[in-house]
């Protein structure tokens, strides 16, 4: 009776084991990294042709292979990249192109603010680069799995393989785009600008789940649309601004109770 038992007790032990094993396997950081970089691939769809573009853009614009592939490599901001090299083709002063590009990136600030509480135990030599690789694309993705109620400690592992995507899939199409700049002249008139359009719908819709984020894209449309003749995209700019102050007073609002 005791070896029975003992066998019985073995087996739940076995049991216990190999339901364990599943999960950790499937929160280990190769599968992490792998599933970031997987749900990532739909959001570089949109991206693709924009990183050709930009490559030929840049080589119009003036701009040498060097300083196009260093824009894609050490500031890696699609948005920011774009205006940077179309006020360069315009002789825009440095201030102007300096300033405009902090702009269209405050968003990332808020971005980065988001993603905090997730990602404040991580040693420096994870934080730094994964703050430089933020992205849109790569945030709504890796927002969703750090929200993902679940025992993985590795979810950075899943931010690495997201971002890593996204990197090396922006420099190699911006290369293409700089190495056959005129061969993509007509490119814009093929409508493939919906393209970005469409990525930016299906990162922004799944994030309306609050009444604040509700608040800031709805302002910002409406800003944005007002203000779309200002030159050098200024009033995205400004709709940008406006829409994300009204999203953070609306969450002040909130959590002080007060009715919107």
């Amino acid at each position: 009776m005791a070896r029975l038992r003992f066998c019985g007790l073995e087996r739940t032990r076995l049991t216990h084991r190999s339901q364990e094993q599943p999960e950790e396997l499937t929160f280990a950081p190769s599968r992490e990294f792998m599933s970031g970089a997987r749900d990532t691939l739909p959001l570089i769809v949109g991206m693709v042709p924009f990183g050709f573009i930009f490559g030929a853009l840049a080589i119009t614009a003036g701009l040498s292979l060097w300083a196009t592939m260093g824009l894609s490599l050490f500031v890696f901001a699609g948005s920011a990249q774009f205006v940077a090299a179309g006020l360069v083709g315009q002789g825009a002063g440095v201030t102007l192109i300096v300033v405009t590009t902090f702009i269209v990136n405050v968003r990332h600030a808020l971005y980065a603010a988001s993603l905090g509480p997730f990602v404040r135990k991580l040693s420096h030599r994870w934080l730094i680069p994964l703050g430089f690789w933020l992205t849109d694309e790569t945030y709504a993705v890796v927002i969703q799995r750090y929200e993902k109620a679940d025992a993985s400690e590795n979810k950075h592992w899943y931010y690495l393989g997201s971002a890593l995507c996204m990197y090396f899939t922006w420099n190699i199409c911006t290369l293409i785009g700089a190495f056959t700049g005129n061969a993509f002249e007509g490119i814009k008139d093929l409508g493939l600008e919906f393209a970005m359009v469409a990525t930016f719908i299906g990162i922004v819709v799944p994030l309306l789940k609050t009444l604040p984020m509700l608040v800031c894209a709805l302002v910002s449309a409406v800003v944005s649309l007002a203000f779309h003749e200002l030159p050098h995209q200024l009033g995205l700019i400004l709709g940008s601004l406006v829409g994300i102050a009204a999203g953070v007073t609306a969450a002040r609002l909130s959590k002080s109770g007060k009715a919107l």
